[in-house]
């Protein structure tokens, strides 16, 4: 089993050598470049990604071809455009690696297969759920009722890292503020 899905799994699960090899085969090891579109907006998302080393992003393009990101994922986490990937449906976001990325696929298949074979492989999945779902929800609440100070002092709060990671224009674009607002920001700290 890869290191890094492992130090995942460590105090969350416990798993015996042959079930860690199951894991392991469940699992398949993808690369990507800069900028790479995992999943295009319109087709299905037949994967959760766990990121080992890099960041996914799961975005929106509206008609004007305005970019809104939805989603962002470092190492460690797992994520996917998960309406599409869990009803098997076309997706409205799509997937893509802003830096070069190591990940691990699972197919929804194999995810079925480990809530199947391995025994509290669907609590696990179902706790780091409800803390993405209780992320996705403060998020929003701050889109709403934070101003743009106070999102960006958030920001270098929790994740100080992703402002160094990622260019300016998917920072002010997940903070919900246009590019200049941020750099002004940027200048005031």
């Amino acid at each position: 089993m890869h290191p890094a899905l492992k130090k995942y799994l460590t105090g969350k699960i416990a798993l015996s050598p042959d079930q860690e090899e199951f894991v392991d085969k469940c699992f398949i090891k993808k690369s990507t470049e800069r900028n790479e579109i995992l999943v295009p907006a319109g087709s299905i998302a037949r994967h959760l990604y766990f990121v080992i080393k890099g960041c996914l992003r799961i975005f929106l393009t509206n008609e004007e071809g305005i970019e809104s990101t939805r989603f962002l994922v470092f190492e460690g986490r797992m994520g996917t455009a998960f309406p599409s990937f869990i009803l098997k449906e076309p997706s409205v976001a799509a997937i893509q690696s802003p830096e070069p990325s190591e990940l691990l696929m699972l197919s929804f298949e194999d995810r079925e297969s480990l809530y199947k074979k391995i025994p509290g492989w669907e609590t696990l999945d179902r706790l780091e759920l409800e803390q993405e779902y209780i992320k996705a929800i403060r998020r929003i609440e701050n889109l709403i009722t934070a101003d743009s100070r106070e999102r960006y002092h958030l920001l270098l709060k929790d994740n100080p890292e992703m402002i160094k990671r990622l260019p300016a224009r998917i920072i002010a674009d997940y903070l919900g503020i246009s590019p200049e607002t941020l750099s002004r920001l940027k200048a005031k700290r």
